[in-house]
């Protein structure tokens, strides 16, 4: 059986993605970039105009299956709404008990680049985070939910502050205090459907 060979562009991103995630934005140097995808420097450069490009690519190609996998834990939970949220929260606490577990790449990269507000990562990830707000809202509005917006809004600031925290003391039980916190809410607004 033919095993598909990643190209030259797709290799790049996925040593970029090792690294930036690994590492940090600013620790990686386009060179070690390059070494870990087995070209030269030159060559990422012609596949990239720049780092902030490849930045920008590298949030984007974590975009799609970052919101696949949440929509996944969110089909796959048995029980009601709110059984649905806090499961996201479930996983997410889970998944950040692997050593390799390093928090959001899109809120780290949006802090390492805090003072650079029109860096093209930071539209990325401002717009990674919307389309996971707004899928949440139209869970949310499926469910009767009144002001099914500003739930979702509720839910991603717990979500993110719950990232933040682990970031701070690496305990995943505020991931899990987040998630009891966001299904009390949910539970609330289907009592007022």
């Amino acid at each position: 059986m033919k095993q598909d060979i990643p190209s030259t562009k797709d290799r790049i991103l996925n040593a970029a993605n090792s690294l930036f995630y690994g590492e940090g934005i600013r620790a990686v140097s386009v060179d070690a970039i390059a070494e870990k995808a087995g070209i030269t420097k030159r060559t990422l450069y012609y596949h990239f105009k720049s780092k902030d490009e490849l930045v920008a690519e590298y949030l984007e190609s974590r975009d799609q299956p970052n919101l696949k996998i949440f929509a996944e834990w969110f089909e796959r939970a048995d029980g009601d709404l709110s059984d649905k949220v806090a499961s996201i929260f479930i996983n997410l606490a889970k998944n950040s008990q692997h050593p390799k577990w390093k928090g959001c790449g899109f809120l780290r990269t949006a802090a390492e680049l805090a003072n650079m507000p029109g860096h093209p990562a930071i539209k990325v990830g401002a717009t990674h985070k919307k389309k996971f707000e707004a899928w949440l809202a139209e869970q949310f509005s499926k469910n009767n939910i009144t002001r099914p917006n500003e739930l979702a809004r509720h839910i991603i600031l717990l979500m993110d502050g719950a990232f933040s925290t682990m970031l701070i003391h690496r305990d995943h039980s505020y991931i899990e205090a987040a998630g009891n916190a966001a299904k009390s809410m949910v539970i609330a607004a289907l009592n007022k459907a």
